[in-house]
């Protein structure tokens, strides 16, 4: 008779063995890498950038974005406010002084110009009326004076003569006749040099007010002119002879322009400048006279810096690159460019690619690759003097040694990698 064993304690025993096994297995996962060497992680060579080492004259330059402008431009703008009847001349149109490029209209003009023309002719006709009136109360008033004069001449010839007749014969004159015509004597006398007064005040007098009411007529007719010249200005012409250059918003036939407003701009034949803006922690070390290299994609054309701005703008300051007078076909008014400053010329130093990372006179981290160029290892290095494209290496890098310019940092937690070529 066979007899029934029991086989769940050999079950427990096996799921025990397994776990045990498990546990291990994942315990040599965790802790093994850690206790042994690290090993290097694999660079394509072809995503690297790589420089050598060089030594001899690294020249130290900053480079800055910017624009050619003309030395010589003149803004055209609106005398007053108007509507854009025709537009006769394009931007890149060559014009002369005088030329005529754009006609406006504005009716209110005309009505001021209108009514400062009647208010002048209005002055005149009171100016000679004016003269008339005073001319006239003048003559009245020699008049007056003439015959005051001849009733006291009149009076002092009959008081002398009473005067006469009383000193030999009282009986033959009255006292009272006596005094009486004595008294109109000093009557007319007063009357006399009252009304010559009066005729000296007219004739101070008149002068003024004729020379006040022509100073009227001078002021109405400075309006007249004014408002001529803002109806003249409607014809709008070109102050100097050039090139008609673009806006940065065209204008265009109907529209309404405000006085003030740019309506065109002329670039005087002849030299242009370039005009660069310098980051401001680089534009310490400009200097008026340094030498400036002007790409235009094109050409390179070398100039002189003569201009520094004092003031900073958007984190930029503007220097002003004076430029030959012959220059070539790629430079245009309005171009855009880039711009090196030389500022310095460094010899006999140890230099190298300018490296995405890292600012002048800083220690930095950098792989060096060694002779045979299957491993880079890491470094430190000191930098100097920084350039546009290039490095100053104080030490740990001599002439000859391979580095990666190129940004590493996601290989920051290893001290050695693996090129693939």
């Amino acid at each position: 008779m066979d007899l029934i064993r029991d086989t769940k304690p050999q079950r427990k025993r096996k799921k025990l063995v397994w776990s045990l096994v498990a546990i291990g297995l994942l315990g040599l996962t965790i802790f093994v890498p850690k206790l042994l060497p690290t090993a290097s992680p694999t660079v394509d060579g072809a995503t690297v950038w790589r420089d050598t080492v060089e030594f001899g004259t690294m020249i130290r330059q900053v480079r800055g974005p910017g624009t050619l402008i003309p030395e010589q431009m003149r803004w055209i703008t609106a005398v007053t406010a108007g509507r854009i009847e025709q537009i006769l001349s394009l931007p890149g149109t060559e014009v002369e002084d005088g030329s005529l490029i754009m006609r406006m209209s504005n009716p209110d003009v005309d009505m001021q110009l209108l009514q400062a023309q009647q208010q002048a002719s209005q002055a005149r006709a009171t100016l000679a009326q004016l003269r008339t009136t005073l001319q006239t109360q003048e003559l009245t008033q020699r008049g007056n004076v003439a015959t005051v004069r001849t009733q006291f001449l009149d009076a002092d010839r009959n008081y002398s003569t009473n005067q006469r007749l009383f000193d030999e014969n009282p009986d033959l004159v009255a006292r009272a006749d006596l005094e009486r015509s004595q008294e109109l004597v000093n009557e007319l006398r007063i009357r006399l040099a009252i009304e010559e007064d009066r005729l000296a005040v007219m004739e101070g007098t008149s002068g003024a007010q004729i020379a006040a009411q022509e100073e009227q007529i001078d002021r109405l007719m400075d309006l007249v002119r004014f408002n001529n010249e803002r109806l003249q200005s409607m014809q709008v012409q070109v102050p100097v002879g050039g090139v008609l250059a673009a806006l940065d918003i065209p204008l265009q036939e109907g529209q309404w322009v405000q006085s003030g407003q740019n309506l065109s701009r002329v670039v005087v034949p002849g030299r242009l400048k370039a005009e660069i803006r310098i980051t401001q922690t680089q534009a310490q070390d400009i200097v008026i006279g340094q030498t400036a290299l002007i790409d235009t994609r094109t050409d390179t054309i070398v100039g002189s810096v003569t201009r520094i701005d004092p003031a900073v703008r958007n984190g930029t300051v503007t220097i002003d690159v004076t430029l030959p007078a012959n220059l070539p076909p790629s430079a245009r008014p309005d171009l855009s460019v880039d711009g090196n400053v030389v500022i310095e010329r460094l010899d006999e130093v140890t230099y190298v690619g300018r490296p995405t990372f890292g600012q002048a006179n800083q220690r930095v981290s950098i792989f060096k690759l060694t002779p045979e160029g299957d491993y880079a290892d890491r470094i430190t290095i000191q930098l100097g003097a920084s350039s546009v494209n290039d490095m100053q290496v104080l030490e740990g890098l001599v002439a000859g040694d391979v580095v990666i310019l190129s940004d590493m940092s996601r290989w920051d937690g290893f001290d050695r990698v693996k090129i693939r070529n």
